[in-house]
């Protein structure tokens, strides 16, 4: 079976055991992008309280977060973990956008694909995840995501090895669906979803997991 339909079909496996997914929770572009940074080495629900406090800062914008004292933000962002290295690694993000895009994200949708995620990989603390996270959920790039849980799917189902790399994996993607932003939104999401209740690191449920008939 070529690579192009049996993704497709483990995406309609995954849509019709688990139904829409609605992700990434966010009202705007901004909004998604420090959601990314924040949900870095944590659960959603964790990111999702910082990002709440941030909000009602009342200096919910590029050049209004980046205004707020060191200490300030960090207490801000407490609430997702790491709080002190996620607020430098948000406060680099607030720069890019403020000294590169005039404070507006969105304005970095109106980029080539390459060069947006290019100028998204240089700043310190975004790495390929965030970058495409930002890129598809917060920008309607067709950028695939990948994170731990679709490596892991790949693995055990074979579809890569266990060492291959983030460019490798997405690479896997990309070359073999074609360019649709509702679709790799979708896909990412479910993968998430089932690596979350079924897939998990130790002792994977693998009876009963929307994917289990594609085991090899």
């Amino acid at each position: 079976m070529k690579r192009r339909d049996l993704f497709l079909r483990m995406h309609a496996a995954m849509a019709e055991a688990l139904g829409p997914s609605g992700w990434w929770p966010a009202d705007t572009p901004f909004e998604m992008a420090v959601g990314a940074v924040l949900a870095q080495n944590t659960n959603w629900a964790n990111a999702s309280r910082a990002v709440a406090n941030l909000k009602a800062s009342g200096a919910f914008s590029a050049a209004g977060l980046r205004a707020l004292p060191v200490a300030a933000l960090e207490e801000l962002c407490r609430p997702a973990g790491h709080f002190r290295v996620k607020a430098a690694r948000l406060r680099n993000l607030l720069a890019f956008v403020v000294d590169s895009l005039g404070g507006e994200i969105e304005t970095l949708g109106q980029w080539d694909m390459a060069a947006a995620r290019e100028g998204l990989l240089a700043v310190r603390g975004v790495g390929p995840e965030t970058a495409d996270s930002i890129l598809l959920y917060g920008l309607g790039f067709a950028s695939f995501v990948v994170d731990a849980y679709t490596a892991r799917i790949c693995s055990r189902h074979g579809l890569a090895p266990e060492e291959a790399g983030y460019d490798e994996l997405r690479e896997l993607f990309m070359d073999a669906l074609p360019a649709e932003v509702p679709l790799y939104n979708e896909l990412h999401a479910q993968f998430v979803r089932v690596g979350n209740a079924w897939c998990r690191p130790r002792g994977p449920k693998c009876r009963g997991c929307p994917l289990e008939g594609f085991l090899p």
